[in-house]
């Protein structure tokens, strides 16, 4: 693919990330409801949010073009939040599940009335809720491009979410999943692979049918696991667990932008997406989840099992030419590296319990991974522009 294709009238696509984090006991390792004054500690500081749950808590970058800013931001993010949390008597976790202790369930739930209304909805959910992911916003022109972005990024979704993984335990004992956070949230009513609508009509009269049903409050609450932003001109994609360090944060803000920019040179040229039956997607998921990388997955083309890094080599030989046009193999190439030694947040995470004595040593070491590269608790608010946020 000629790169001038990709890269819309020379300008990079921009991206954004949300990261969301569990907020741990020192003592114990078990989750501690310290949000709310973690929040009152960062006042005026617009890119940190309450989330569903009071152990849980959000961050929310800029707008950037470049991998190196991004990181940087996420980096300075993450070691803002620690320190607010540390002054709170707690640890900030990047993990896509609470790993250890037992979950509060309805007095856990952020005193928000739309977060008390989910709770009302969904009750059933909230014994296990409180997952962590890492959203990826990419700038998308209209909504019916963002469509096509979406039918083709079906396929991708698997290798995006096995190198990801980073939820091995819950309830401080291995869940037997890479990402255990996968079959947990998926149990919420809306939370599926996009669909190869048709067009952006198509897309809202989903969205819209699933309003209706009740399957989600409003727009904002349903959570496909990559879908047009509700509150944002951009493609989110929401498959990943939360990055263990901010490098694999880093990584999802690549491949996703790498992903669409793919995309939509494939529609400009038209060049129609390569169809996928639904229930070969929902198996590669699965697989990844429970396997991560490098376990065995499934080819959502063909049916066929095949190694995971297999299939995120193909990911990578698919985008490469992206990449390459917006300057990001390097970088890409360099975390990829580190997921095929073996150090995917998984295997760290296991890693780090065979070693721990007890779930407050767990959960220190699992902070001080979180924490890597960071300028740690002394560092500045950061400030940029507008937030990419939705929830």
């Amino acid at each position: 693919m000629d790169a001038r294709l990709l890269l819309p009238e020379g300008d990079a696509l921009t991206f954004g990330v949300e990261e969301e984090f569990v907020l741990a006991d020192p003592v114990t390792g078990a989750v501690a409801l310290a949000a709310p004054r973690i929040l009152e500690l960062l006042d005026g500081e617009s890119a940190v949010m309450p989330e569903f749950l009071r152990f849980q808590i959000e961050t929310a970058t800029g707008i950037h073009t470049g991998l190196d800013e991004l990181r940087t931001e996420l980096l300075g993010l993450r070691g803002r939040v620690a320190g607010a949390a540390a002054d709170a008597g707690c640890l900030l976790l990047a993990s896509g599940t609470p790993p250890c202790g037992d979950l509060p369930g309805l007095p856990a739930v952020t005193a928000e009335p739309r977060y008390r209304a989910l709770a009302g909805r969904f009750p059933a959910l909230l014994p296990e809720a409180g997952t962590c992911a890492c959203h990826v916003h990419v700038g998308i022109s209209s909504p019916a491009l963002g469509v096509r972005v979406l039918a083709g990024l079906r396929p991708w979704l698997a290798p995006l979410l096995a190198v990801s993984a980073n939820s091995p335990f819950a309830h401080d004992v291995d869940s037997g999943w890479a990402s255990g956070r996968y079959p947990l949230w998926s149990l919420w009513p809306t939370a599926k692979p996009p669909r190869d609508w048709p067009d952006a009509a198509a897309y809202a009269a989903s969205i819209d049918d699933v309003v209706r049903r009740g399957d989600a409050l409003d727009d904002q609450g349903v959570y496909f696991y990559a879908r047009l932003s509700p509150n944002h001109p951009t493609v989110e994609v929401r498959i990943a667990d939360v990055g263990l360090t901010a490098e694999d944060a880093v990584l999802q803000a690549g491949l996703v932008r790498a992903l669409a920019v793919t995309i939509i040179a494939e529609a400009r040229a038209g060049v129609a997406p390569r169809p996928v039956r639904a229930p070969l997607v929902a198996a590669s998921l699965t697989a990844a989840a429970r396997a991560g990388y490098p376990g065995l997955g499934i080819d959502p083309f063909t049916g066929e099992f095949l190694p995971q890094e297999v299939l995120t080599d193909r990911l990578l030989e698919y985008v490469r030419p992206a990449l390459r046009a917006t300057g990001d193999l390097t970088a890409i190439d360099r975390q990829l590296a580190v997921v095929r030694a073996g150090r995917t947040g998984a295997a760290r995470q296991r890693a780090l319990f065979a070693g721990a004595g007890s779930p407050a040593a767990f959960v220190a070491e699992l902070a001080s991974v979180t924490l890597a590269g960071a300028a740690g608790p002394g560092s500045p608010p950061v400030r940029r522009p507008a937030a990419v946020h939705d929830g």
